[in-house]
């Protein structure tokens, strides 16, 4: 039996991952089964802890405790919701995963690498997308981006914040190049799309590899 495959897409806020989700939903529903999620969030508990994380009244969250808060929502989407998707041969999409820890709480924050690696390895057992596209825009674009909506807490953390986000994401993607692939965030949401799925494309089943 085909097993499943998993695909994130990360970068900085404003830089368009749940535009290009949507679109990839488009392209890909009704020819694959189809599982998107978000993070953090994804099933009951997680959604509450979304909330708890992005709300703006919560500036007291210590970073190392948003840590925590962000593995212990990851934990609970990848046990009850990923997993099982990937064993029954799904085509996972998750807007942000693992990657975000790194270059959120790491990176944006100053939290120890070791330390937050250690941490999504316990909250996932291991588990790794196949794939990870990035997307990467310059803050000040995302910035503009963001101002036609509210923006949450991690979103009202400014250009700096998002300028150390954005490094640590390409200082990550150098150290795995064969899983995380680059998209230029400034492109048209078609280019954009056609390049995920170029990327994408050796992951996706035949008629033959799913029986």
């Amino acid at each position: 039996m085909y097993k499943g495959k998993f695909i994130s897409l990360e970068g900085i806020d404003g830089s368009g991952k749940t535009t290009l989700k949507e679109q990839l939903r488009i392209q890909l529903e009704g020819k694959y089964e189809l599982l998107m999620v978000r993070e953090p969030g994804g099933t009951d508990i997680s959604e509450k802890v979304r909330e708890l994380l992005l709300d703006v009244r919560n500036e007291g969250i210590l970073p190392r405790a948003e840590a925590l808060l962000y593995a212990a929502a990851r934990a609970q989407v990848v046990e009850e919701i990923i997993r099982p998707a990937l064993n029954s041969g799904k085509l996972v999409i998750a807007d942000r995963y693992l990657d975000s820890t790194i270059a959120y709480q790491g990176y944006g924050r100053g939290l120890d690498i070791g330390f937050l690696k250690q941490l999504n390895s316990l909250c996932t057992d291991g588990l790794k997308p196949d794939l990870t596209l990035l997307l990467d825009i310059e803050p000040a674009e995302g910035h503009r981006r963001r101002q036609k909506g509210t923006l949450d807490r991690l979103e009202k953390e400014g250009l700096e914040f998002q300028t150390r986000v954005r490094n640590g994401y390409l200082k990550i993607q150098e150290e795995e190049p064969a899983r995380i692939k680059l998209l230029n965030g400034h492109l048209s949401v078609e280019k954009l799309s056609r390049e995920a799925l170029q990327h994408m494309k050796p992951l996706l089943p035949t008629e033959s590899s799913r029986l």
